[in-house]
C-alpha cells in the first residue's frame, strides 16, 4: 500500500473507559474497524492528564484508581479514504471529539534498501 504525499490525519479523542454497545473497549473497536476498512494505520496514544467538555481533570496522579484517562487515536490515509470511514466511526462513538487536518506523508513503510556496493 502506498500513501499520497498529501494525506489526511484523523484524530479521535475519547476516554479509556468508553465502550461499544457490546461493552468492548471503544478504542479497540475503532482500531479494528480502521484495519477492516484497510486504512493505512492507526495508533492509540494514552494521556496521563486531560479534560474534555466537562472540564473535569482526569489524571494518573489522583490517589484513587485512575479513571477516564484520555486516549487519542491517530489515523492517517488519503483524504477520500478517511472521509469514507467517518460514517462507520460516527456509528460507533457515543461522544468524543474528532478532528481532521491535512498532513504531508514523508515516509510510509520500509525505505528501499540501496543496492550493495
Amino acid at each position: 500500500m502506498t500513501l499520497p504525499r498529501d494525506a489526511m490525519l484523523l484524530r479521535v479523542f475519547i476516554s479509556e473507559d468508553d465502550k461499544t454497545r457490546d461493552r468492548r473497549p471503544l478504542y479497540e473497536a475503532i482500531v479494528r474497524a480502521a484495519r477492516d476498512a484497510r486504512l493505512a494505520g492507526a495508533t492509540v496514544l494514552r494521556g496521563p492528564l486531560g479534560f474534555g467538555h466537562s472540564a473535569r481533570l482526569h489524571s494518573t496522579k489522583i490517589l484513587d484508581v485512575a479513571e477516564r484517562l484520555p486516549l487519542v487515536i491517530e489515523i492517517v490515509d488519503a483524504e477520500e479514504t478517511i472521509k469514507a470511514f467517518l460514517p462507520a466511526l460516527d456509528a460507533m462513538m457515543p461522544g468524543g471529539l474528532l478532528t481532521l487536518e491535512k498532513v504531508q506523508v514523508l515516509q510510509y513503510g520500509e525505505r528501499a534498501k540501496p543496492p550493495p556496493a
